[in-house]
């Protein structure tokens, strides 16, 4: 128990010392010069992300420490809220008047304390009044403790946090437009100010993601893709590729949610770091990355959408008889799983066997013949051996009802991500993309559960600071039940 102890001791200070480090390097960029940093656009979404990673780093150093840090930076006095906007009042009071000592204690006074609330369009200000109580006889005060908060002593309230990061992360709002939006409701807002609260959002949100990926890797069918974004680091003036990648179980599972993985590369070692020990029935597209895989017991799973694109690729640029003929093929088997998708997963595998497979087999015979006749290289050629080589992967879905026929499930849940991604194109550390992909693991689970994002991230920010940990699963979308108070 020493030992363990020793060496969860030396973890911790070899984190904090990498943690220090990171926020040094952030905070040198952050007050640089200014003809060091980027200017317009580029450099507002750079500054923000700034912000956010080094309020999510002190964030996490309080996490480790056991208690706030001392900030190397002086935290400024905060200004009282404006005096026109309305007050909310919510009065916390002991729960019991009467002293230990058998008296009725009496109220001297009350402490007030301000956070700002917001609902579309409209600023309200929560007051917080904690009634003081005494008793005459022994002296003793009584006062209700202070609400717990996501963000301890912040002035922003849970309603807007959660409208700072659906805004950002599922309406593609920067936080430069977000400003402007809050001033005319009549709030200024720094977008600075709005970047901490993103930041240490993005920690204390980032284990629901974590338990989120567990979840879904207790399913023995999972999809995955992947798409690229741009990356920029404090200190350049360059992006790099960096890559978004998605996982969900499969379309015929019961659960339904989606995990992103933000990574500084495509590297297949990032799918199998997030894959870990699982091992199941994996749908992908013919990226590499995932193939070594499929030596470890994980099965591959083609996409037939994949196969049919480039048939239809082909039909288009050069109208090719060979190509529309293959489109029939597989349209076929499409029609199947039309017929199919509502049905049990042994009805569904009795049907396939059936109906689709005679197709498949056709098919197959079809393009080995026709492979014969085509010259190697040519665009026809190509179209073949995509299919011919994957067949096995392709067709594993015809033995096996829980198998979906293509990856098109998870690339419905990647596609919204490419119109939001001006919001984090700039991201100023891994630090930062991940923060992104918990934030959209949570906004895009909720969506595929029926949910408002705005009323659950409200409500699950409220609860993070006084959830056990051994109870976290009860925040994630799929088993989230709003409280009482909502």
């Amino acid at each position: 128990m020493l030992a363990g102890h020793r060496d969860n001791i030396r973890f911790k200070d070899a984190k904090i010392a990498q943690l220090t480090h990171e926020i040094a390097n952030l905070r040198r960029y952050q007050f640089g010069k200014k003809g060091e940093q980027l200017s317009g656009v580029q450099g507002s979404l750079l500054e923000d992300t700034v912000c956010a990673d080094i309020a999510a780093i002190e964030a996490e150093l309080d996490l480790l420490r056991g208690k706030p840090a001392a900030r190397l930076v002086q935290q400024p006095k905060r200004a009282a809220l404006p005096e026109h906007l309305p007050r909310v009042e919510h009065r916390h009071e002991p729960n019991s008047t009467t002293c230990q000592c058998g008296c009725q204690l009496q109220r001297i006074g009350e402490d007030v304390s301000e956070k700002l609330d917001y609902t579309p369009g409209l600023f309200t200000v929560e007051r917080h009044i904690r009634g003081k109580w005494v008793c005459k006889k022994c002296e003793t005060l009584t006062q209700a403790p202070v609400p717990a908060h996501v963000i301890d002593k912040g002035m922003a309230s849970t309603g807007l946090l959660a409208q700072v990061l659906v805004a950002k992360y599922a309406d593609h709002l920067p936080l430069y437009r977000q400003e402007r939006i809050f001033e005319r409701a009549g709030m200024k807002l720094s977008r600075s100010t709005m970047a901490e609260w993103v930041g240490v959002c993005g920690v204390q949100l980032q284990p629901l993601a974590d338990a989120l990926r567990q979840a879904i890797l207790a399913h023995r069918v999972v999809h995955a893709d992947e798409t690229p974004v741009q990356m920029l680091k404090p200190g350049t003036k360059k992006t790099h590729r960096a890559y978004l990648w998605a996982y969900a179980p499969g379309a015929f599972e019961e659960l339904r949610a989606v995990v992103y993985d933000f990574t500084e590369g495509r590297a297949g070692e990032h799918a199998r770091h997030f894959l870990g020990d699982w091992q199941g029935s994996l749908l992908c597209d013919d990226y590499g990355g995932y193939k070594a895989c499929f030596t470890q017991g994980i099965t591959e799973i083609g996409c037939m959408a994949h196969a049919r694109r480039k048939f239809f690729d082909l039909h288009v640029s050069a109208k090719s008889q060979l190509a529309e003929q293959a489109l029939q093929y597989i349209g076929q088997l499409y029609e199947v799983e039309r017929q199919v998708k509502d049905l049990t997963t042994e009805e569904r595998r009795r049907r396939r066997q059936e109906q689709a497979k005679p197709v498949a087999d056709a098919l197959h015979a079809w393009m080995r013949a026709q492979r014969e006749r085509v010259p190697d290289g040519s665009a026809t050629a190509k179209a073949l051996d995509y299919s011919l080589k994957r067949w096995v992967a392709l067709t594993r879905y015809l033995d096996d009802g829980q198998l979906p026929i293509d990856n098109n499930w998870i690339e419905n849940q990647i596609r919204p991500i490419a119109i939001g991604r001006s919001n984090w194109l700039f991201a100023g550390s891994l630090r930062a993309g991940k923060r992104a992909a918990a934030a959209m693991t949570l906004i895009q689970s909720a969506k595929l559960n029926g949910l408002d994002p705005y009323a659950y991230l409200k409500d699950v920010l409220t609860r993070l600071p006084t959830q056990p940990a051994s109870r976290i699963d009860e925040l994630l979308p799929h088993n989230w039940q709003p409280t009482t108070a909502h």
